[in-house]
């Protein structure tokens, strides 16, 4: 059984950092994509940012430049650093691999003066 766990969360001013990570078990981890994807209030799930298993990246283009993808195979882990936080990144982050039907609880991330 697939099982994913977010952490790195929490209340950041405008312009500050964060880096989220997502644990993973139940899944030879190296031979999957994985992904984080968002959900402000009200709004839909989107992409965030996806690695895939030969570490080839893409990110949505509102948080190209500012948020990096990355995974560390030995510790089944795939990392989230966002820089240049907006109060447009407040959201529910989410976890998840491919193909994209295991999700973790999220984590909250909150940017706001």
């Amino acid at each position: 059984q697939v099982q994913l766990v977010e952490s790195g969360g929490g209340l950041v001013q405008p312009g500050g950092s964060l880096r989220l990570s997502c644990a993973a078990s139940g899944l030879i981890f190296s031979s999957y994509a994985m992904g984080w994807y968002r959900q402000a209030p009200g709004k839909q799930r989107e992409l965030v940012a996806k690695i895939t298993s030969s570490s080839n990246t893409n990110y949505a283009n509102s948080v190209k430049g500012r948020f990096t993808i990355s995974r560390n195979n030995a510790k089944k882990t795939v990392y989230l650093q966002m820089n240049s936080l907006k109060p447009e990144d407040t959201a529910v982050y989410y976890c998840s691999v491919s193909p994209w039907v295991d999700w973790g609880r999220g984590t909250q991330v909150t940017v706001s003066s």
